[in-house]
């Protein structure tokens, strides 16, 4: 070996060195590499995390938004049947004083039935709609839902007691109040 070493000449083996130096550089990078740095799969996963991550946060972020809106839409809907029942109601309440009218003629009987079909309809429509009547028989006076137009002093009666109703009152899907009912209070 000696002899082949001697034939060989210096150049020769210095390039051999190199080059083995070289490779022994580059496995020693390596090998680095995939000790302190994440590998390409290690990568991918942190990406895919990540992205998941952002999905599902943008996935509820839609999802509340998507409430939002249904019940702004609803609110709306809801403003806009108050405002009208309000300007519509007064005729529900004279198509009651119709009714409640004393006649004598037939003509005039047939007309007030006419006018309780009607009133009958109207009734069917607002429940239709989710109003319905504020109940005032025998009931505690609630500020939230009766409008105090009258008070009288009676023993017999308790406190705050709903005596009479002059007008009646409407609330919408038991949360919002049309109109208040007035009433008379007792004590």
């Amino acid at each position: 070996m000696s002899e082949e070493k001697k034939n060989i000449p210096s150049e020769e083996i210095e390039e051999k060195e190199e080059i083995v130096g070289e490779e022994a550089a580059e496995d020693a990078k390596e090998q680095k590499e995939e000790e302190g740095t994440p590998s390409r799969e290690e990568e991918l996963l942190k990406k895919l995390e990540e992205l998941e991550d952002r999905y599902m946060r943008l996935a509820a972020e839609y999802d509340n938004y998507k409430k939002r809106t249904q019940r702004e839409k609803e609110a709306k809907y809801a403003d806009a049947l108050i405002d009208v029942l309000v300007d519509v109601l007064p005729i529900a309440d004279n198509l009651e004083r119709a009714v409640a009218a004393e006649v004598e003629s037939d003509e005039a009987k047939k007309v007030q039935e006419g006018v309780l079909m009607v009133t009958k309809q109207f009734a069917e429509v607002l429940d239709k709609l989710g109003v319905s009547v504020i109940d005032t028989k025998d009931k505690q006076f609630d500020p939230n839902l009766h409008n105090a137009v009258m008070h009288i002093e009676d023993e017999n009666l308790g406190e705050n007691v709903i005596v009479e109703e002059f007008m009646k009152g409407y609330i919408y899907k038991g949360e919002r109040v049309v109109r208040h009912s007035m009433v008379k209070v007792a004590n």
